[in-house]
């Protein structure tokens, strides 16, 4: 199965939409993304 372009987009939009404190990394292989890596950070207030 191939993943369109339009569907990468998505897919990173909807993990943007949920992080509140982090990264969202994206891996580019031979100028095609082959994968998001998404690092949450929970917060504590004092």
């Amino acid at each position: 199965m191939r993943t369109q372009p339009q569907d990468v987009i998505e897919k990173i939009k909807e993990q943007l939409g949920t992080l509140k404190f982090g990264e969202l990394t994206v891996v580019v292989h031979d100028g095609k993304v082959v994968q998001i890596e998404v690092k949450e950070k929970i917060r504590f207030s004092k």
